[in-house]
Parts: structure tokens; sequence; C-alpha cells
């Protein structure tokens, strides 16, 4: 009697959607968990990528009631791989959610290209992480994000002190000085100066002084209270814009790592720096023989640069970056992507 009750209970499943009536969400999670436990295929949106990922994270969290995770895992995994690049596009866009997903499904894939994000972004994921609509990550996860995060900090430091010791030398082997080749030295203070301007937060922009405006407000008649205050908001809000604005050292990296000469400190930069004069009395080093030498010199330390930040330039994505799989005009991905997941990251294997 049992296998009959059972061999019904697997004949009455639907083996496809039978109308375009809309389902109760509940309904649609307990009805995929039973397709699972007879080893049906479940129910899912297998067009829309965003439709098939709540559709998934609600019978991820279902299962995870049940301890059916075993069973449920490899079916979403198995669905959501299906949509190849466009997967690894929405994981570019939402890191943590899939994160999330992939440790539930205990998607090898998803996981790793997650993880790689969420390291690249840290620590702008960790409000999504502890929250949300799954259960927190486990401590173990967390603890995996952070040695990865101190792995990729000791990475670029280590790359950072090597591009500020950056410099030419002579055909004796001697480091470039103001007296034995004074176009290279420039050449290497040029470059050191754009590193650290480019990879330096601006400074705090200097107030009026609070007594020079009281004395021009004494003259003029006193703005409303209401009109006060929000012009003070503004401009406070305009000055912390200003100063907390980050800057993206991923993408100085990537300056410095393309192949293109004019990415950083192109042409005419270079033309504009010969043509100032020191000093009012003193001429520019400006003209075409120096400022092809100087080229060739600036274009010798992009090389080296180039080799230097090479590490970080690598790409453990499953996405491909070259084959235009994101909007170009985005200008790629704004954090690195160049930490490997190994086999001790993955924490449930």
């Amino acid at each position: 009697m049992a296998n009959l009750a059972g061999m019904q209970s697997v004949i009455n499943i639907p083996h496809a959607d039978t109308g375009n009536a809309p389902i109760d969400p509940t309904i649609r999670d307990y009805d995929n968990l039973f397709r699972l436990f007879y080893n049906h295929p479940p129910a899912l949106n297998s067009v829309n990528i965003a439709t098939a990922y709540a559709e998934c994270r609600s019978l991820l969290a279902l299962a995870d009631m049940y301890d059916a995770l075993p069973v449920t895992g490899p079916r979403v995994d198995h669905h959501l791989l299906g949509f190849g690049s466009r997967l690894f596009k929405q994981i570019a866009k939402y890191p943590p959610s899939y994160l999330k997903l992939g440790y539930l499904a205990r998607s090898r894939v998803i996981y790793s290209e997650a993880l790689i994000h969420v390291v690249g972004q840290w620590p702008a994921g960790l409000p999504h992480l502890r929250n949300g609509a799954y259960s927190p990550l486990p401590d173990t996860v967390l603890d995996i994000i952070e040695d990865k995060v101190e792995d990729l900090e000791y990475m670029k430091s280590r790359i950072d002190s090597k591009l500020l010791r950056l410099t030419l030398t002579t055909s004796r082997g001697e480091r470039v000085t103001p007296t034995n080749a004074y176009l290279d030295w420039l050449a290497v203070s040029l470059f050191r100066q754009w590193l650290v301007d480019s990879t330096t937060p601006p400074p705090a922009p200097i107030l009026k002084n609070s007594s020079a405006n009281a004395a021009n407000t004494s003259s003029h008649s006193r703005p409303s209270q209401s009109t006060a205050h929000r012009g003070q908001e503004h401009g406070s809000a305009a000055s912390k814009a200003a100063i907390a604005a980050p800057l993206s050292s991923a993408r100085v990296y990537r300056l410095i790592g393309s192949a293109s000469t004019q990415a950083y400190l192109p042409h005419d930069e270079l033309k504009k720096f010969l043509k100032v004069h020191p000093t009012p009395s003193s001429d520019s080093l400006y003209s075409r023989d120096v400022l092809k030498r100087f080229e060739r010199k600036m274009d010798e330390l992009k090389r080296l640069a180039r080799e230097i930040v090479r590490p970080l330039m690598r790409n453990f994505l499953e996405l491909d970056l070259k084959g235009g799989e994101l909007d170009s005009s985005s200008g790629g991905l704004p954090h690195l992507i160049c930490i490997k997941i190994e086999d001790e990251d993955i924490p449930w294997d």
C-alpha cells in the first residue's frame, strides 16, 4: 500500500506548468520541494534570471527549514548555471546575495564567483551578508572573507611600495638624479607625483574665515532661519561629499596595467609639463627633441610599472571581461578580481 501511495503521488506531480494563472509562492515552493523529493526537476523560471533567482532563493529557504539542502542545492545549482554568462553578470551586480545562495546550494562555481567580488568590494557587502532574506552566513565564511581581504591588502601594499620606489638608471647602472640625468629624474618625479595624487584622497577644503563671514553678513539683511538652515545643510553635504568621495584604487592599477601608453600621463600632459617655467626668469625645457626623449623615458617607466601591477590584473572570474560581457560604458568592474579561491576556501568540502 505504501508503494502504491508513493506511485500515486508521483503520477499526480505535473510535468509542466498547466496554465498562466499566478501561483501562490508558498504553494510553488512546496510543489518544487516535493518534486525534488520524488526526483523530478523543479518548475523554475528558465527565461528571466531575476525571477529564477527569487524562486531559487525561496526554495532554498524552505529546504533549509526541512534540512533538505543536500537534495535541493544541486538542482538549484544546475538550473542557475544553465543561464551561462547572464548568471555571471548578475553575480557581478549582486555578489552578497549570490554568495548566500551559493553557500546554501553548495555551488562551488556560484560561491567562488561571488566571493571574489565580495572580497574586491569589501566592506561594502558586509551589511548585506549579516542581514537579508537568508539567515546570516556562518562565522567561518566571514573569516574566509576577512582572510582574503587581508591577502589582497597585503598584495596592494607591496605593489604600492614597489611603484613608489620605481626609478630609472643611467648607462652605468646608477640611479638617476638631477646631477647625472636631469630629464630622466624629471620623468621619475612626475610619475611618482601622479601616483600619489591618484591614490591619495584630496585634502579637505579650506573654509573661509568665520570673522570675515560675520563682517560680510552684518552689512546685509539677515536671511530667514529656514533659508540659512537649508544653505548650511547644502554646504555641509557638498563638503562631506567632496571629502568622502573614495578614489578607486582598482582604476589606478588598471590604468598602470594598460597596454596603451596614453592611458595616463599622455602626450599632451607631458608637453604641458615641459612648458612650465620653474622660475619667472628661467626658460622652459620644451622642444620637440626634448619632448621625444621625455616620452621615451616615461614609456620606459610605464613598462616597468606595468610589470609590477601584473599580479593585480589577474582575473579569476568565470565572467569574460575581454569578451564584452559587461557594459563597456561602465568602465569595467570598479574593484579588483585577482584573488584566487582555493580548495580550503570552500567551507563545506
